[in-house]
């Protein structure tokens, strides 16, 4: 294992986490919040500290790099990443318990969005900037976002191995020859959406600090509000704009790649993308039936249902309104979209449309081919054979999933919540959603939870973003066996 090239990469990525603090500086400074600027920066020196110990010690690293290696680094620096980032709310004493800090900054990251703050309001504008500013990092991959813009060099796959641990979905392909180059075209569409957002909230009159806070949230599909009754309180126009770019958000990037290139027809056809939006669209016309007596028109259901179903199908998280207080039947589509999630290759969370539809797939063939045991029969996407071993990984993910959300809902329950507070809260932080039912509905939290709990969710998120082999990975024995 190439232990030095590891320190190397985690030494850049804190580089990186630390430089981008500095707007939550500027920010505090004109507000004179001089303790959350010592905050600031006390945690950046910190950093920058012990990034220059990794790099030195990293001096003399060799080039080598493989899947092994892709996954140690992924998985090791979204829990170092974490660990600082959340130091400045510890430090500051704005939230003083190192797990519940450490809880609000993994939520962050993973773009969950589920909080432990029972005032979101009394926390100053400098940290608020850095909690929205951590969806937007973890929303796209800090890892994907070094590829994007410092140079590696030659080696042996730095950026095929990062990005395939990091990239969300069961597959990960390239838009462009060079994988360096196809991280830098996912940000700059990254980027050039996120600015779009910010510029439509603004023109609906919201102020500039919360237009962007919210674009940094609905980014990366992450939910963090800064009102303590998340969007509700804005305007339909806004929230109608939140709406739309959750939904945007939820998209694989390839496919706006393919707009770029003008292959309307291969984008639009794109089996994902129409299961996607079926769904979505599905969700919205059964909610608005089911919730039109709630409200004063059929209008306002559908336009509060489109609001949820788009939050809670890209993983957002945001809210206009209480659905714990809808029917069951709305309450059980909007579970079944916790654990369907966005596309493969967005910044949404869940098990992800690509894999229900190989799931769907693979099920049809198996139903095939023991009615015609002899047939050969291949899973087709988008009428291209996939390859078996995708499949096999799909299959093992699934496997494990079912198994960590099994182990997680069990643990959490000696808390004696209700087994809908447990079950949903498990389902929101494995699928980075936010916000569940009951207890941890969207107009409460998850700070009853006890410190053990909130470890085991706070693991949860973390299994959940990095589709849980690169946090696995590291809990192998056979990862750090040297004589293999």
């Amino acid at each position: 294992m190439n232990i030095k090239v590891i320190a190397h990469l985690m030494g850049l990525i804190l580089v990186l986490e630390a430089a981008f603090m500095v707007p939550a500086v500027l920010i505090a400074l004109y507000d004179g919040d001089m303790l959350v600027v010592q905050s600031l920066l006390l945690t950046m020196l910190a950093m920058a500290v012990t990034a220059g110990l990794l790099l030195y010690a990293a001096r003399t690293r060799r080039r080598s790099f493989y899947a092994q290696e892709g996954f140690i680094t992924v998985g090791l620096s979204w829990i170092v990443m974490s660990v600082f980032g959340c130091l400045p709310f510890v430090i500051s004493g704005e939230i003083p318990l190192f797990v519940d800090a450490l809880f609000e900054v993994v939520s962050g990251f993973t773009t969950t969005g589920a909080s432990i703050l029972p005032d979101v309001e009394a926390i100053s504008r400098g940290l608020l900037y850095w909690r929205s500013f951590t969806h937007w990092l973890g929303g796209m991959g800090m890892l994907v976002f070094l590829l994007a813009v410092v140079p590696q060099g030659p080696g042996s796959g730095y950026s095929l191995h990062l990005l395939r641990a990091e990239s969300p979905g069961p597959s990960v392909g390239k838009l462009t020859p060079r994988l360096g180059q196809t991280a830098k075209t996912l940000y700059l569409i990254y980027v050039a959406l996120t600015v779009l957002c910010c510029l439509f909230l603004l023109a609906g009159g919201m102020p500039l600090f919360d237009s962007v806070c919210t674009a940094l949230g609905t980014a990366g599909t992450g939910g963090f509000g800064i009102r303590g009754d998340s969007l509700a309180s804005y305007s339909h126009y806004l929230q109608g704009v939140v709406t739309v770019f959750m939904a945007l958000f939820g998209v694989n990037f390839s496919i706006y790649y393919l707009l770029l290139l003008r292959e309307f027809k291969v984008a639009l056809l794109d089996e994902e993308l129409r299961l996607y939006g079926g769904l979505m669209i599905g969700s919205i016309a059964l909610i608005a039936w089911n919730t039109a007596p709630l409200f004063g028109s059929v209008w306002e259901a559908v336009h509060h249902s489109a609001f949820q179903v788009s939050s809670i199908m890209t993983t957002s998280g945001f809210s206009t309104v209480d659905f714990n207080l809808w029917p069951p039947f709305s309450k059980a589509i909007l579970i079944g979209l916790m654990f369907v999630g966005a596309s493969a290759g967005s910044t949404g969370g869940g098990i992800k449309c690509a894999r229900i539809l190989l799931l769907m797939k693979e099920l049809r063939r198996n139903i095939q081919q023991a009615l015609h045991p002899r047939a050969v029969r291949l899973v087709r996407v988008n009428n291209r054979g996939m390859d078996e071993q995708v499949i096999q990984n799909v299959n093992a993910y699934m496997a494990a999933y079912l198994v960590l959300v099994g182990a997680s809902f069990i643990l959490i329950s000696l808390d004696g919540y209700s087994f809908e507070t447990n079950f949903s809260a498990v389902a929101a932080c494995f699928n980075n959603i936010g916000p569940g039912f009951d207890a941890v509905g969207p107009m409460a939290n998850f700070a009853g939870y006890s410190i053990f709990s909130k470890l085991i969710l706070t693991a949860d998120m973390l299994l959940g973003r990095l589709e849980i082999f690169p946090i696995l990975t590291l809990f192998s024995r056979y990862t750090w066996n040297r004589s293999k």
